[in-house]
């Protein structure tokens, strides 16, 4: 009997160990949540344009003869691009000018006609008609003359117009004809001046960045906007806002904006794409989080934390934008909460509430 009852307690004792062992804690890493305030900052893809860009087109048509400038270098407002063959609208300003040298002769003859009939007819020796036709005759002539100096003045300009100058500073463009083709008034296209500095940068925010801002972009609002360049580095100078559309661009959905950036150096062409960092306030009382703690389910982002019983616990977040490699966490984490960063593949396959065994980030676990 005593043999019986020692082989049953090994039965019992031999069941439990037949069931399966239990899982350990799975090792995870956790960050300390702190409070921080995070700027609102939003990139926009942007494109450079020159302040102002000017056509130069000729006012007088002619004979292109010459080109005065070197395509793609700086010039100054007034410096001399082209001239057109000045002979034509020099011959229009000498007859012109012998125009008026005729009527100024009819002239001085009315005049001397009218005064050798005034004492003919104090004598009663004309009648006052003759001698009203004889003033008349002068004043038509006076007209004349007026009309003569006014065509000597139009042949003038249109003289001085055969030397197309710049009508602005800035670069000079690639010459459109060639030394010696034929051009319209005002219709053909020489070249154009693109004023570089300062330089333009014209940019779109959607609806979601403008939310993200605060509200539509505003002159009061912005703190700062910087250039990122093609090669990431950030432009040296800092730009100011110079338009702000009034209301949303229906087609596109986005505000449409320009700010305004010294390029003394020219290092900005106009053409080029850049972006855009618009910053208007800041977020206070937000958390960072590296981007891999943050996950992304049916109802939206969530991530794990460790409770006071060492278990894995699920929190939905709203997450903002990005801060470097972080994500900014609106709400839905406390001060001092353990955010767990990795393992959260597998925290997912497990059942709510599993056993962690945490450790601090950067911090070496315990043997």
């Amino acid at each position: 009997m005593l043999f019986s009852l020692m082989l049953t307690g090994c039965k019992q004792e031999a069941a439990p160990a037949g069931a399966p062992p239990a899982m350990p804690p799975m090792p995870v890493t956790y960050i300390v949540a702190k409070a921080t305030d995070v700027p609102m900052v939003v990139e926009a893809v942007a494109q450079t344009e020159g302040a102002s860009e000017v056509e130069v087109r000729p006012r007088v048509g002619g004979i292109l003869l010459k080109k005065m400038y070197q395509e793609g270098e700086t010039v100054k407002a007034g410096q001399l691009l082209f001239t057109i063959d000045p002979a034509p609208f020099l011959t229009e300003l000498n007859q012109a000018k012998a125009q008026l040298a005729q009527q100024q002769a009819r002239i001085t003859q009315a005049n001397r006609e009218a005064a050798r009939l005034k004492p003919l007819l104090d004598s009663q020796a004309i009648s006052q008609r003759e001698y009203d036709n004889a003033t008349s005759d002068a004043s038509i002539v006076q007209a004349s003359v007026s009309q003569a100096q006014v065509a000597i003045q139009a042949a003038q300009l249109n003289l001085g117009y055969t030397k197309v100058a710049a009508p602005t500073a800035g670069v000079a463009g690639r010459f459109v004809l060639s030394e010696g083709a034929l051009v319209q008034a005002g219709a053909s296209l020489l070249t154009t001046i693109i004023q570089t500095s300062p330089i333009w940068v014209r940019f779109s925010l959607s609806e979601s960045q403008l939310k993200s801002l605060g509200g539509s972009v505003k002159a009061n609002n912005v703190s700062d906007i910087s250039l990122i360049l093609p090669d990431g580095s950030e432009y040296g100078q800092k730009g100011q806002l110079n338009f702000m559309a009034s209301q949303m661009n229906p087609s596109l959905g986005s505000q449409e904006l320009r700010a305004t950036f010294d390029n003394k150096d020219k290092n900005l062409m106009p053409g080029q794409f850049v972006r855009a960092r618009i910053t208007t306030g800041a977020f206070e009382g937000v958390f960072l989080v590296p981007q891999t703690a943050v996950a992304t389910g049916e109802q939206g982002n969530y991530v794990f934390i460790v409770n006071a019983k060492n278990q894995a616990e699920r929190r939905s977040v709203v997450v903002g934008d990005w801060e470097g490699s972080d994500w900014v966490i609106l709400s839905g984490l406390n001060a001092n909460d353990k955010v767990i960063v990795d393992n959260l593949i597998k925290l997912n396959m497990m059942p709510p509430g599993a056993p962690v065994k945490p450790s601090l980030l950067g911090v070496p676990a315990a043997s």
